[in-house]
């Protein structure tokens, strides 16, 4: 399964670069999101470089979903699709 990498998860005055919300292709409403809760998510940044987070929470009504990383997701990913399994 495909997701689009949206944005941080962001207030009004801070942003949390370890979690991104993630647009997934196949899943349009808050029903289906819960259903992929608790999987892994594989961001290739380069050819050496792989980052691994888990799907944690929903957000909003139309299937986004919230993924947090150990470490901070570079502002390059931000547009990136990224591997959900």
């Amino acid at each position: 399964m495909k997701g689009l990498i949206v944005s941080y998860r962001r207030g009004r005055h801070r942003q949390t670069p370890n979690q991104v919300l993630v647009k997934v292709s196949d899943i349009t409403d808050l029903s289906k999101a819960h259903e992929i809760l608790g999987k892994r998510v594989e961001l290739d940044i380069s050819e050496k470089t792989k980052m691994i987070g888990k799907i944690f929470a929903t957000h909003g009504n139309k299937g986004v979903v919230r993924v947090r990383f150990k470490k901070g997701v570079p502002g390059q990913a931000i547009g990136m699709e990224c591997e959900i399994k």
